[in-house]
């Protein structure tokens, strides 16, 4: 009998370990305290319990009963809808078209960066990303500072989708200036979130003494 089929929870996640698309995943679930069985998988040997569900064998991937999404921006916006409490989309049409419109400048401009900011090999590219990310962060700067949260009073989606991001800046050899105080601040307030906490993989632990050097937690 196949391990999904003697699951202990109606809802599971197949999660990378390290990967961000993941991450922000697990801290959606966290946050909302939604009961989920999650099973760590390496990407590079997905299991066939993973392949029956979904033919790409990609993470992360969702099941709730029937349902199986695998798309990390569907799978979490999915659950804000199933979840309804606490709210991480604002409720009105406006204003959630709005966040929509920001996750979806995030994960091009930011998250499309992460398959050269983790390939150190080719160091051209690598440097460039770095570059970029870092230029993006700092041209940010006024709205990180602006708020508690990303652009709200109230914790997101969008800031569930850029804590993984900056949890890896230090594996990234991404390195603040002086003049980041808004985005290390920023950066704080949501890590010390049970949540956050909640929803690291063992990977992810281990960054722990390279983030409390850059954010001085």
């Amino acid at each position: 009998m196949s391990s999904t089929a003697k699951r202990r929870f109606s809802m599971l996640l197949f999660s990378s370990p390290a990967c961000c698309w993941s991450h922000r995943v697990r801290l959606v679930l966290a946050e909302k305290g939604i009961s989920a069985e999650i099973i760590m998988v390496d990407e590079r040997e997905p299991p066939e319990d993973l392949l029956d569900l979904n033919p790409f064998g990609s993470v992360p991937t969702l099941v709730d009963r029937d349902l199986v999404l695998y798309d990390s921006r569907v799978a979490i916006e999915y659950l804000d809808e199933r979840f309804p409490h606490p709210p991480l989309l604002p409720p009105d049409p406006v204003n959630r078209a709005r966040a929509r419109l920001v996750l979806t400048r995030i994960e091009k401009d930011w998250y499309g960066l992460l398959p050269q900011l983790e390939n150190a090999a080719n160091t051209k590219q690598n440097a460039e990303a770095k570059r970029q990310l870092s230029d993006g962060l700092m041209a940010s700067i006024d709205v990180f500072a602006a708020k508690p949260f990303f652009l709200s009073d109230e914790l997101s989606l969008i800031d569930c989708t850029l804590a993984p991001l900056l949890w890896r800046l230090p594996s990234f050899g991404i390195t603040l200036t002086v003049h980041s105080k808004p985005v290390r601040d920023y950066a704080k307030r949501l890590f010390k979130r049970p949540a956050f906490r909640a929803s690291l993989s063992a990977d992810e632990r281990r960054l722990e003494l390279q983030n409390t050097r850059l954010y001085d937690l």
